[in-house]
C-alpha cells in the first residue's frame, strides 16, 4: 500500500509539473502579435498624392494614343492574392532549379500589343530578381544587388482597374 500510495503522489506531481510547464511555454496574451510594417508602406493620403501626380502623363498617353478609342488607357492592375502567392512559390522554385536566389520583384510597365479589337491598354508587369548561388570558399559574401533573373518567368495578366482610366480609390 506504501508503494501504490508513493505511486499516486509521483503521477500527481508529474501531472503538476506537466501543467505548470505547458503554461510557461504558452503566450498568454490576449492581443494578436504587432506585425511591423515593411519599408516603404505609404498612408492612403500619400497614395492619393501620388496617383493625382501621375494625371498629366495619363492625359498626354490617352491624348496622343487612344483619341477616339472607347475607353481610355488603363491605371491599374488589380492581381488576385493567391495567384500572387503561387507566383512568389513558383519564382523561388525557378530561381533555385536555375542557380539563383530570389530577393525580391521588380515591377515593370509595359502594354499588351494593339489588335483588329482595339489599343493595347498598359499593364504592370512582375519579374523575379535576386542574386546568383556562387561560393567562392570565403567568410565574406558581397552582394551586387538585385538583378533581373535571366530565364525567370514574369507574371502579368493582372485585372484591368474599372473603368481602365479610374484613379485611386476604385
Amino acid at each position: 500500500m506504501k508503494n501504490f500510495g508513493l505511486l499516486i503522489l509521483g503521477v500527481l506531481l508529474g501531472v503538476l509539473a506537466m501543467y505548470f510547464y505547458s503554461k510557461k511555454n504558452q503566450d498568454m496574451s490576449t492581443h494578436p502579435p504587432t506585425i511591423k510594417p515593411p519599408v516603404g508602406v505609404i498612408s492612403p493620403d500619400e497614395i492619393k498624392t501620388l496617383d493625382q501626380a501621375y494625371n498629366e502623363r495619363y492625359r498626354i498617353i490617352n491624348d496622343s494614343l487612344f483619341k477616339g478609342a472607347e475607353t481610355g488607357d488603363n491605371r491599374s492592375s488589380w492581381y488576385n492574392l493567391e495567384d500572387i502567392e503561387n507566383y512568389l512559390a513558383h519564382a523561388k522554385q525557378q530561381a533555385n532549379d536555375n542557380g539563383y536566389t530570389l530577393d525580391g520583384l521588380r515591377l515593370y510597365l509595359g502594354a499588351h500589343p494593339d489588335t483588329v479589337k482595339g489599343k493595347g491598354l498598359t499593364t504592370l508587369f512582375f519579374v523575379p530578381t535576386g542574386h546568383e548561388n556562387t561560393s567562392e570558399g570565403s567568410f565574406v559574401s558581397v552582394q551586387k544587388g538585385a538583378v533581373d533573373l535571366p530565364d525567370s518567368d514574369g507574371l502579368d495578366m493582372g485585372k484591368n482597374g474599372r473603368p481602365p482610366g479610374a484613379n485611386y480609390p476604385q
